[in-house]
């Protein structure tokens, strides 16, 4: 039988991007449990749907007896003959075919109610294994809502978020703009679909493009052991080369810079430093502070400090715009990066030793003038004192 419900269903699961299939059991076991609430739970049915046609058979069978005991699964024979127009004898087996329409549209109405739920509980499990399959991947997304804190993508007729804590600050979008951007975190919700969030502004994101502009990192000949970020701003990134034949910043750089430029490119010109990565801490930091020239640095590992000995005309080269060079440096090595002075050095000397010389200048001018004190007051006359010694006293 021709069913509007099959169509219906049919249609929202291929703009669903659900599996036919899929779609076929849950047709099936709703209309099991309508049949087991209209005839029992003992019934013995069995339900055909064929979603190429449209069609929903539902056949009921019986055993034909003489005298009914169990209705659910029995079927006197004069019943029988009356249904099918055939002759039954006692243990033949009957078939009905039950159409829809006889369930009452109260039912039907249930029927279709408990078919959108379960359609809506799939659709969101699809939706959530796909895109987490997907995460950490670049998806290309279209601009459909801009809000106050957030835009919407559809990717797939999916809804994506792109917060503005992860969007580029100097980018600006339009509805209708394509946005490329790496999935971040994918979460599940008690109702509606997965939430799907995305972004331009994580370091993953710019690890992502590097790994597919660059076959060398994608095949794992070079291997990116850092990331320092300052959103459209500027960023280190420190590499190595599991190949002793490749130079790990030339490759990443590529001939005449092509490689990289279309990074920077992408980053709405945001400026990428690529450094040599190693494991000595001071030569680290020394590469991650370029083209800065350093004297002496001290380290401090345990506590992963880093004491910066630079020249006055270095400083503004260590520090950048804003802090953002020590800043990425720092966070690109791990270390707390302190800077100091030539000249403050030598101040500080020159303080310590001038401290030193007025604490001893005024600890000989105290003694001094304590002894002024004392010469300068009267000498007063005292009764003589008795000396006492231990044993006889001799008296004058």
């Amino acid at each position: 039988m021709k069913s509007d419900i099959v169509d219906a269903f049919a249609q929202m699961a291929k703009e669903k991007n659900i599996d036919r299939d899929i779609l076929e059991s849950v047709i099936k076991d709703s209309f099991r449990k309508l049949l087991e609430k209209k005839f029992g739970e003992e019934a013995n049915f069995d339900v055909v749907v064929n979603m190429e046609k449209g069609v929903i058979e539902i056949f009921l069978y019986k055993t034909v007896v003489e005298t009914v005991n169990e209705p659910a699964t029995e079927i006197d024979v004069q019943s029988a003959k009356e249904k099918s127009g055939e002759d039954f004898e006692p243990g033949d087996d009957y078939v009905e075919e039950i159409p829809i329409d006889e369930f009452g549209r109260r039912l039907v109405l249930n029927l279709k109610q408990n078919l959108n739920q379960k359609i809506r509980e799939i659709e969101k499990e699809v939706t959530f294994n796909n895109y987490k399959d997907l995460a950490g991947e670049i998806i290309v997304g279209e601009v459909y809502q801009i809000k106050q804190n957030s835009i919407l993508l559809i990717h797939n007729h999916n809804e994506v978020i792109f917060p503005k804590s992860e969007q580029i600050p100097k980018e600006r979008y339009k509805k209708g703009d394509t946005v490329r951007a790496i999935i971040k975190t994918i979460d599940k919700r008690a109702a509606g679909p997965p939430v799907i969030i995305v972004s331009r502004a994580s370091e993953e994101f710019l690890k992502k493009l590097f790994e597919l502009e660059i076959p060398e990192i994608y095949d794992n000949i070079i291997e990116i052991r850092a990331i320092a970020r300052e959103p459209g701003e500027r960023a280190k990134i420190a590499v190595a080369s599991n190949d002793d034949r490749i130079d790990a910043v030339g490759a990443c750089v590529g001939m005449k810079g092509i490689r990289i430029h279309s990074i920077v490119r992408e980053l709405s010109n945001e400026n990428i430093d690529v450094i040599s990565f190693t494991d000595e801490p001071g030569l680290f930091i020394a590469r991650a502070l370029a083209p800065a020239k350093l004297d002496n640095i001290y380290l401090d590992n345990v506590n992963k400090v880093a004491k910066i000995h630079a020249s006055d005309d270095q400083l503004s080269i260590i520090i950048g715009k804003s802090g953002q060079n020590i800043k990425l440096a720092s966070k690109l090595t791990g270390y707390q990066i302190d800077v100091v002075k030539e000249e403050e050095e030598s101040d500080e000397e020159l303080d310590e030793e001038l401290e030193e010389n007025l604490d001893e200048e005024s600890e000989t001018e105290l003694e001094t003038e304590i002894e002024t004190e004392i010469k300068s007051k009267p000498e007063k006359k005292s009764a003589p004192k008795e000396k006492v010694e231990t044993g006889k006293k001799k008296k004058k």
